[in-house]
């Protein structure tokens, strides 16, 4: 079956309340447009985690353990097994963004689907990542998507790195691209200028691409608030764009 809906996601750590401390407010609208995305994906009979890990294909069931740890929060873990207090238990193994994508599903719709999280490197080809979007829309069931990745992380003078003269224009490209559900284009952004942009969701993009043409998008969110972009957006048969 074709995947049946998909949502776009950014993953910053400080979409999780307790890494933003007093600055949780800021975010606040961009939190919003994620929840409302992923509940969108909650009628299907399962659902796949797509995001950046150190190797393309890596996959985990929703046993799997993620933690905010390293972000300042060892006290907020997703997935897992749940000890008697309710807590997480196990070894964290999922990467930033498949954690947050976690995060975001558990507060969801969406929370009781069949789950299965897809790593895909960072620097993975645009043929393979097309290749892994068509794996995952090549089953018997009818599959929702949830797509993390962030925009050019060199969007202002006040960015993770500096300001890069051409980050606004790939930026604007992508998201103009969810918007109309242009998998084409998202199919022919440039790795090497993904890399030299700090773009890191292009890969996972391009695996969205793959899986999920034919659908017609929706973007719900478009900003850089702290000199990343961080797009959302909804992929669906029924919408306009």
């Amino acid at each position: 079956m074709p995947v049946v809906a998909a949502a776009v996601c950014p993953h910053p750590p400080l979409l999780i309340p307790e890494l933003a401390s007093g600055a949780a407010f800021e975010l606040d609208p961009l939190r919003a447009a994620c929840f409302a995305a992923v509940d969108r994906l909650a009628d299907a009979d399962a659902l796949v985690i797509v995001g950046t890990g150190p190797l393309t294909g890596t996959r985990y069931d929703a046993s799997a353990l993620g933690s905010f740890g390293p972000y300042g929060a060892p006290e907020v873990t997703v997935g897992g097994p749940r000890s008697a207090s309710g807590s997480s238990a196990g070894t964290p193994v999922l990467p930033l963004s498949l954690a947050v994508g976690t995060w975001l599903v558990e507060q969801s719709k969406a929370a009781d689907l069949p789950r299965t999280s897809i790593t895909v490197a960072a620097a993975e080809t645009p043929a393979t990542c097309l290749a892994l979007g068509q794996e995952i829309a090549h089953g018997n069931e009818r599959i929702a998507l949830l797509v993390m990745g962030d925009g050019s992380a060199r969007r202002s003078d006040h960015a993770p790195v500096h300001l890069h003269p051409r980050a606004e224009i790939f930026d604007s490209t992508v998201a103009a691209a969810l918007e109309l559900a242009d998998a084409e284009t998202l199919a022919a952004l440039d790795p090497d200028l993904a890399t030299e942009l700090h773009a890191a969701g292009r890969a996972p993009w391009q695996v969205l691409a793959g899986a999920a043409p034919g659908l017609r998008g929706r973007l719900g969110y478009n900003a850089a608030p702290y000199g990343v972009g961080y797009f959302v957006a909804s992929w669906t048969p029924g919408q306009s764009a």
